[in-house]
């Protein structure tokens, strides 16, 4: 029987000896047993004479007496059916050809709901004090097979017929609205309306008890959010955003919203953040639950862009699809690029657009790495898919796509998407599509420019000097370790000259290239030495290094405050990169730092914020003596910023605002500084005997909760304590996770190692040990042991996936020394997995980042004297 399997074998697609085109699937949870059994009708086109019809399916039992393919009058008993665990197929062999044309293949199935977050799965929740189980699935990316056997890739589009039978007093939702329910006994069997065309992967089901909000769209949509019962008001927040996002998109995309109803619904258990099905959208509860009391600024944030970004994919990926993993950034890039759009439209005071530089950056980040990779990546097998839902597919794909938005215009760009969408509607779509769509709207040579920014990996930094009245341009590879890449890219270069008046834009095809800026020079009025900012507002996807004379006058024009929130953030992003690199000294990162001493913008302010984090860092590692002195800089650096905004939300002050003031606190408690100290304990020990105290706000917890974690030791632990207890005693899961999150941060090894292992522990859902992973610089060493020590148990609890890997890049990438990264390279020898290789690869590069960027700092001879003069100046 198996010798017929082997052309099957190891293949990354399936055969098209049969297209399915129709599910008739039924479904019957058991959520006590935690089994669940099924059967499924599927119509095929068979469109080539066949023995074989080779499907998909993982951890399920097939039994081999329901299997059978029905063609006009005639029935096909199947002779094999065997199931290859390891490429995840299913195998049925008949006695003789199917006829081409249509056919029904009909198969009862078995499976149980696993704990481990993806395919059919259980998550728990309390209700009225006793532990429930509810049904949810997770099919993206290759996961559906784990509940019915089907043809799991996002070209086989079909429509879905469900129907399940659960017990009559829960919730059972779908992707379509039910169309009859009959109740027998205390069983209830469900039938919904047959679906559009969708893939796989977009196909959901939930089975629990859930309470609901709802309303509806301007054009009549029904809108409903779920979550767990007694929290239905924190769903209004989530509600109000998607009942005003639907209509944008639909106008934007020039397209309606394709089903009869949305449903959103907050899961306790879950991998990701959200989950794009259609028309049922499963999230964490932090990415959809907002409570007034208790959540902070951020989460609220968090709650629209999330929201916005699940329903930009109800148009760009599950009306139309990518025809295959590769392509998966367009679905990912396009929907976190057009959540910004959304978000603005609809909070314009949250100045978002400043903020989607954090994408950039973290895109950037990765980037630079040589174990980066193309935006495109050719998937050859499922295992590795998971590893591209990163910051290149999501972050850099959205950066390349509003680059590309600001270079072709936004009002061409919007009117190529909606053609876009309307040619390749209920289909599937590749990259060159969109980019001909979008060449023949503009004009414009799209696919040419395009091509450079996502069929090779990494980005340019380009060099740029004054000489003679030309501004002369140098492009090359940039990459984190200091050595430069052979990539070349067309870049859509911007300057300005002494104002934003003052500007130029044009297309640099060549490794160098001088433009003339004689008018640009001539007409700024400043003086004859105007500041020159190149990539403006930051919209394009590359470094800039200035010469001396140039990064000095921007300097000056940053503390003069004439430039943009984006481009003084840009300004500091890449001088902190090419420091990094090595390609800058440390001395003149921190003295451009010093100019940002009365910032107020928060973007920027909080990117100074998490440099500051990774500079006091490497100094503690590369010349310890300093590192006291550079603290004492980072908190006066601070003090300024932190004074204006005070400890007390003002009456009617910007959300902006009120994001900083806790950032701030957080970054003034961590650098040891007393006063900030002092005040966040005396405001914890008010708000332990009041949880409803005015003093300690949802936006001041996460720093009050990281100062008084900087105070316990094993000999004091009463602070860790108290927050164990808010831990346990709190429902709302942002409250959680702000704990878990600041726990970490404590000095003493023997409480880290506490913490870690309170990770692992069953008060801690297994989505959530991630935020506990984050360890103070004291702790690494501890961390790194208690990893290795643990490694099987969470490799077995967490299997593939990414989460997985977030306990690697966590504990590896902060280290700097070679010999480390040579000890995390024999411990991870005998334990490789083609789901973590890449994981693995990156964070040991980022290790050898850090050493060659401490060698750097040893050499810097006068960074002493920098440190110090910065440490003690008086402003």
């Amino acid at each position: 029987m198996e010798k017929n399997y082997d052309p099957f074998k190891g293949q990354s697609r399936l055969p098209k000896f049969a297209v399915p085109k129709r599910y008739d699937l039924k479904l019957k949870p058991d959520l006590v047993t935690c089994k669940f059994a099924g059967a499924v009708d599927i119509s095929l086109d068979v469109v080539s004479p066949t023995k074989f019809i080779v499907l998909n399916a993982a951890e399920l039992s097939v039994d081999p007496k329901t299997v059978h393919f029905k063609s006009s009058n005639k029935v096909f008993e199947a002779l094999e059916v065997g199931l290859i665990e390891e490429d995840e197929i299913l195998v049925v062999e008949f006695g003789e050809s199917l006829p081409v044309g249509f056919g029904v293949l009909s198969l009862a199935f078995e499976g149980t709901l696993n704990d481990r977050m993806k395919g059919f799965y259980r998550s728990t929740y309390e209700h009225n004090g006793e532990k429930r189980n509810m049904a949810v699935t997770q099919f993206e990316p290759a996961d559906a097979r784990r509940c019915f056997p089907c043809w799991d890739e996002p070209a086989c589009k079909a429509t879905f017929k469900i129907t399940l039978e659960v017990p009559s007093e829960l919730v059972a939702l779908s992707n379509m609205p039910a169309e009859e329910e009959k109740v027998t006994g205390n069983l209830k069997t469900v039938h919904y309306q047959e679906s559009p065309i969708m893939s796989t992967y977009l196909v959901a089901i939930v089975v629990g008890l859930f309470d609901y909000v709802e309303d509806q769209t301007s054009d009549g949509i029904p809108v409903r959010v779920y979550c767990q019962v007694g929290k239905a008001n924190q769903g209004n927040f989530a509600l109000h955003v998607a009942v005003k996002t639907l209509p944008l998109f639909k106008e934007y995309f020039g397209a309606p919203y394709s089903l009869p109803k949305l449903d959103m619904i907050a899961i306790p258990d879950f991998a990701a953040g959200a989950m794009e099905n259609y028309g049922l959208v499963t999230y964490r509860e932090t990415a959809l639950l907002y409570d007034d009391k208790h959540s902070a600024a951020a989460n609220k944030q968090r709650v629209a862009t999330v929201v916005a970004h699940e329903l930009a994919h109800q148009w760009f990926g599950n009306l139309v699809t990518m025809e295959w993993w590769t392509h998966l950034w367009l679905n990912e890039g396009f929907a976190t690029w057009v959540s910004y759009l959304a978000t603005d439209s609809l909070f314009p005071e949250w100045k978002i657009w400043t903020q989607f530089l954090e994408e950039a950056t973290e895109g950037l980040r990765l980037d630079g790495l040589a174990e980066s990779h193309p935006i495109e990546v050719d998937i050859n097998h499922a295992g590795e898919i998971d590893e591209i839902f990163d910051a290149i597919s999501y972050r850099k794909g959205a950066s390349v796509i509003r680059m590309l938005q600001s270079y072709l215009g936004p009002e061409s760009f919007q009117r190529a998407l909606a053609s876009y969408i309307k040619k390749y509607a209920c289909s599937n779509a590749k990259t060159e599509d969109l980019w001909s769509v979008l060449q023949e709207e503009s004009g414009e040579p799209v696919n040419k420019l395009m091509n450079s920014w996502t069929k090779q990996q990494g980005y340019p930094v380009v060099s740029v000097k004054i000489n003679d009245q030309k501004l002369e341009c140098e492009q090359t590879q940039f990459l984190l370790s200091g050595s430069h890449g052979d990539g070349q890219w067309i870049v859509p270069l911007t300057l300005c000259c002494g104002s934003y008046e003052a500007r130029k834009s044009f297309l640099m095809q060549e490794k160098s290239e001088a433009l003339d800026v004689k008018d640009l020079l001539g007409s700024s009025s400043s003086n004859g030495n105007p500041w020159i900012k190149v990539n403006v507002e930051q919209t394009g996807f590359y470094r800039v290094k200035y010469d001396d004379e140039l990064s000095a006058r921007l300097r000056y024009a940053i503390e003069r405050k004439v430039l943009s929130t984006n481009d003084k953030y840009g300004i500091l992003d890449d001088s902190y990169a090419l420091s990094m690199a090595c390609h800058q000294s440390l001395s003149s990162l921190l003295a451009l730092m010093a100019s940002f001493r009365e910032e107020l913008d928060y973007t920027v302010l909080s990117n100074l914020i998490s440099i500051s984090y990774k500079v006091a860092r490497i100094v503690a590692e590369a010349v310890p003596d300093l590192q006291n002195h550079i603290k004492l800089f980072f908190i006066n650096l601070f003090q300024f910023s932190a004074e204006r905004l005070g400890w007390d939300p003002k009456e009617g002050e910007s959300h902006l605002d009120a994001m900083l003031r806790g950032e701030l606190l957080n970054a003034l408690a961590s650098f040891g500084h007393g006063e900030t100290i002092n005040e966040a304990v005396r405001r914890f020990r008010i708000f332990l005997d009041d949880r409803n105290t005015a003093v300690l706000p949802p936006d001041l917890r996460k720093a009050v909760y990281v100062a008084v974690m900087q105070r316990v030791n094993k000999s004091d632990r009463s602070g860790f304590e108290s927050l164990l207890r808010i831990y346990r005693e709190t429902d709302l899961s942002q409250e959680k996770t702000r704990i878990l999150g600041s726990l970490a941060s404590c000095r003493d090894p023997e409480i880290i190692l506490e913490v870690l292992n309170f990770l692992l522990c069953s008060e801690v859902r297994s989505q959530d040990c991630v935020y506990g992973l984050a360890v103070s610089f004291e702790g690494r060493e501890t961390a790194w042991n208690w990893l290795k020590e643990n490694w099987d148990h969470i490799h077995k609890t967490f299997g593939s996936g990414f989460l997985l890997t977030r306990f690697i890049s966590a504990t590896v990438s902060p280290f700097s020394s070679y010999e480390k990264a040579t000890e995390v390279e024999e411990f991870f020898a005998s334990r490789t997995k083609p789901y973590i290789a890449r994981t693995l690869k990156q964070s040991i590069e980022r290790v050898h980042i850090n050493a060659n960027w401490v060698q750097s700092i040893e050499k810097e001879k006068n960074l002493p004297e920098a440190v110090t003069e910065l440490a003690y100046r008086k402003y």
